[in-house]
């Protein structure tokens, strides 16, 4: 692949996948570099890259903003834009910690460091630790609110891999208390992960997936729940589609039902229409939605 064509691709996947609303073609040909200045040529070619995209297993949607939209517009859904699995076994991030030493003083230190700096910010304030006692072997405690419960309950695990699936982080392992086999999602761990046991006290038992024990959690068949929402008016199309009652309500607002099984993809959803949204209920769900934009101001 030309390196022109190249940065057009990515271009389009930046432009598609930053936008909230559907963008037409005559968008897209005004935003993305690259494209030819004859509007027969551009179709074309926009033609090609659009296969292209999805060949290369990326989810392309098309729509209209409103009822009143005749132009077919297109975008990329974040939520289905996420990384492949991904498993970081002890030993793979220990050599890539020691490639970034050797690398420090060289040419390449900057991208050596920058991507191991990137693996181990996830945006999860509990990956570090977990990812320190899986290669230490090291029992942990933490805090973890369970889909549905309104506190958190204290686990104590001996964890056996962190995996990536869908763009989420997990750890499984061992549930101590529970003395069984548990899978737990990084996003829901509320403090700090703290060290309960001596370095080489865990032992992961032979032939043990990982990604399968995520797996089959991630497969498992989800609990819909049902969240009552402020919507601005004009706003929230999105939700709206997906209501399943909306009736209005005071100042400019309206009172929208949405059904979601996903809290956390639900929460950052919310999140993406800033003040035009205000959770009423569930209070887990506000909860999440708030942290998420203050995490946004900070």
């Amino acid at each position: 692949m030309s390196k022109r064509k190249t940065e057009r691709l990515l271009g389009l996947v930046v432009c598609l996948l930053s936008s909230q609303r559907y963008l037409t073609a005559t968008q897209i040909r005004a935003a993305v570099p690259g494209y030819p200045d004859s509007f027969d040529a551009f179709k074309r070619m926009f033609e090609r890259d659009k296969e292209e995209l999805r060949e290369l297993g990326i989810p392309l949607d098309t729509g209209t903003n409103g009822p009143l939209d005749e132009e077919i517009g297109y975008r990329i859904p974040r939520q289905e834009y996420v990384l492949p699995d991904i498993r970081l076994e002890p030993d793979e991030a220990a050599m890539l910690s020691l490639a970034a030493r050797v690398w420090r003083q060289a040419e390449l230190a900057g991208a050596a460091a920058g991507a191991l700096l990137k693996l181990r910010a996830t945006g999860e304030a509990a990956f570090g630790p977990l990812w320190e006692a899986v290669r230490d072997h090291r029992p942990v405690a933490f805090s973890y609110r369970a889909l549905g419960r309104s506190e958190p309950q204290r686990r104590q695990l001996e964890p056996w891999g962190v995996v990536n699936r869908h763009g989420r982080w997990y750890v499984a392992g061992h549930d101590q208390i529970r003395d069984a086999v548990r899978v737990f999602r990084l996003s829901r761990i509320e403090g700090p992960v703290t060290f309960s046991g001596q370095r080489g006290t865990v032992t992961v038992p032979p032939g043990t997936d990982v990604r399968e024990l995520v797996a089959q959690m991630d497969t498992q068949p989800a609990e819909h729940q049902s969240a009552v929402l402020r919507v601005r008016a004009g706003t929230g199309f999105g939700l709206r589609r997906r209501a399943t009652r909306e009736r209005p309500d005071a100042d400019g607002w309206d009172l929208v039902e949405v059904p979601f099984a996903d809290p956390d993809w639900f929460a950052e959803h919310i999140a993406s229409f800033g003040a035009d949204v205000v959770v009423i209920e569930p209070t887990d769900l506000r909860d999440a939605v708030i942290t998420r934009l203050k995490g946004v101001l900070a």
